[in-house]
């Protein structure tokens, strides 16, 4: 009998790595199953967004270099916020608008750096057709964005703030900050991870040439 205990100890290991291998597997059958049930009728309702999108992609340079175009465009998630009075509001509110859809921290250096770029951006471009929403993901709650807003003077910008901290996993954001692109449908045409100089000529075409190309 003590001579089984090497060989029992020695096929642990694979029966480990085996266990490990079924569970990714039925992982990965559950995902395949769902996914495109769950996203299929969002992404035939963005359909007109793909030759948008598509358009965008040559604009997609120097400081925007990073700005990732979305291959089949989908529905934004319905994200709840509430804005600087405290109502809860819905990306839904800005149907009939391009928006830059923005994450923030005051904790995230690069995001305090663009902030005041993305005020520049809503002050160029800003109306009745287009609109920055930085939304602060702060979990103190909204006093050290309303800070930061005074302290570095954002005039453009509304202010935004998740209560709830769920915004960053239902966007599948990957890090701060991140900036999506969304058409006046609610259609992601595409999306940044990192920081960027959101007032330079570059960001200025792309936000033009979405608001060029949503305009029916």
């Amino acid at each position: 009998m003590p001579e089984d205990k090497p060989a029992r100890s020695s096929r642990l290991p694979l029966l480990l790595a085996g266990a490990v291998v079924i569970a990714l597997l039925v992982f990965a059958g559950i995902y395949v199953t769902l996914w495109p049930q769950r996203n299929g009728q969002g992404v035939a309702a963005c359909g007109g967004a793909a030759a948008q999108a598509a358009a965008l992609r040559p604009l997609a340079t120097g400081a925007l270099a990073a700005f990732a175009v979305a291959d089949h465009p989908g529905p934004v998630p319905a994200i709840s916020f509430v804005d600087g009075t405290g109502e809860r509001r819905t990306l839904a509110d800005w149907r009939g608008k391009v928006v830059v859809l923005n994450l923030w921290a005051t904790w995230c250096v690069p995001c305090k750096r663009e902030m005041p770029e993305l005020d520049r951006l809503q002050g160029e471009v800003g109306g009745d057709d287009f609109e920055v929403v930085a939304i602060n993901l702060d979990r103190s709650g909204p006093q050290p964005g309303r800070d930061f807003y005074q302290e570095t003077g954002l005039e453009k910008l509304g202010f935004y703030h998740d209560p709830d901290g769920r915004i960053f996993r239902d966007l599948r954001a990957l890090g701060m900050p991140t900036t999506l692109l969304v058409d006046k449908k609610g259609c992601e045409l595409g999306r940044l991870a990192g920081p960027a100089d959101w007032a330079a000529g570059e960001a200025l075409e792309l936000v033009r040439a979405a608001l060029a190309g949503t305009a029916q």
